[in-house]
């Protein structure tokens, strides 16, 4: 079944609600625009699941963002964030609440990056087919084979949602996913913080100005990207912005100089605005320049630490049949042994692995093979 009214939406959230979760999945294309363009909507209760068409003229999705605020309803995905970021952009609201299988599934001992067909594989018992994947969803009509490959992801999420909080539930492990789902539904996350970007690109700059200047264009790219709803890198990439940041153009032809420039790009209305957005920059106070951030560099001694608390994590991980992740990162033990200080140290991360970093940490703990168990061990 596929919805294609505002009428037969409304009808069916009116269904919906009345249940304590549904499941949810999307069908969506990237590759072409800023933003994602969503093509198909899945849904599934325990009693139906039904395909949505956003592209149909005659469909209003307000009565779906309208469940999707409905506390009562928990909307169950797997692998949510480029979901949630369709929905928060087309309603500026995120579902809630949710539940990501993915997350789920790091509480049961998998990694942080299992896939939905092992979930599948391991909770249904059956290996799905996803020689569909890479169908184009934006064009029209959807053919039957279409619409039941999309249906067969939330109608076998169901059995994974439930068997998935059975085990969880068994374990007391509940409370142990909240500050993780807490992040999914962050609307921080899903805005587009340059900021944030820009600590993710690696620059070779050494002067502080040429950072200054590669943020502001970085910004300007960002703007422009979004107004004409393009691949902010098909526009204009990174290594294009670092040169310019380097060369420092003040008139538009010295763009026709630089080797990731398109030819004639100069003569463009965009090669005004970037030399207006270079020459700003260099004006700019150095005083108000950001600092990178100074990371104190771990001795020998702390870095043999860190090596072995990482170890100590893994095995403690596999103790608790919890991912790795779940527990601590890198810079949760690196923070760890230079501050004394980490999340780890609270709550049911204290009982996992917290304790026995610190024991590590005072040489109370020794870490050894036992060959009547084949695996190392802690003592």
């Amino acid at each position: 079944m596929i919805i294609t009214t505002t009428k037969d939406l409304k009808a069916l959230c009116a269904r919906f609600k009345k249940h304590s979760f549904i499941t949810v999945d999307t069908e969506f294309i990237r590759e072409k625009t800023y933003y994602p363009q969503v093509c198909l909507i899945q849904l599934a209760s325990p009693d139906e699941a039904v395909c949505v068409d956003p592209l149909s003229a005659e469909l209003d999705l307000s009565p779906l963002f309208e469940l999707f605020q409905n506390k009562k309803v928990i909307k169950v995905f797997h692998a949510c964030r480029q979901d949630i970021e369709i929905f928060y952009h087309l309603s500026h609201q995120i579902p809630v609440p949710i539940f990501d299988t993915q997350v789920g599934a790091m509480v049961c001992g998998y990694g942080d990056n299992v896939s939905y067909q092992q979930l599948v594989n391991d909770f249904v018992g059956i290996s799905l087919d996803k020689t569909m994947r890479i169908t184009d969803w934006s064009k029209r009509p959807l053919s039957p084979e279409q619409i039941e490959y999309a249906l067969h992801d939330v109608i076998e999420l169901k059995t994974v949602y439930t068997k998935m909080m059975e085990k969880i539930c068994a374990q007391n492990r509940l409370d142990w996913l909240s500050e993780e789902m807490a992040d999914l539904i962050n609307p921080s996350s899903y805005e587009y913080n340059v900021d944030l970007m820009l600590k993710k690109v690696k620059t070779p700059f050494k002067k502080p100005l040429q950072t200054h200047v590669f943020s502001k264009l970085y910004a300007w790219r960002e703007k422009v990207a979004q107004k004409i709803d393009r691949p902010k890198k098909h526009f204009m990439k990174d290594e294009a912005l670092i040169e310019l940041a380097i060369a420092l153009p003040t008139k538009p032809e010295q763009l026709d100089s630089l080797r990731s420039i398109p030819a004639g790009f100069s003569k463009s209305d965009y090669a005004k605005e970037i030399v207006s957005v270079v020459v700003a920059a260099t004006k700019d106070d150095p005083a108000s320049f950001e600092q990178p951030v100074q990371t104190k560099p771990l001795s020998t001694k702390q870095h043999n630490l860190a090596d072995i608390l990482q170890l100590v994590l893994k095995i403690c991980a596999e103790n608790y049949e919890v991912a790795p992740k779940l527990v601590a990162t890198q810079d949760d033990i690196r923070t760890f042994i230079q501050t004394g200080e980490a999340p780890f140290l609270n709550g049911w991360r204290q009982k996992v692995f917290g304790d026995a970093a610190l024991a590590m940490q005072a040489g109370k703990l020794s870490i050894s093979f036992d060959p009547a168990l084949g695996k190392i061990v802690l003592r």
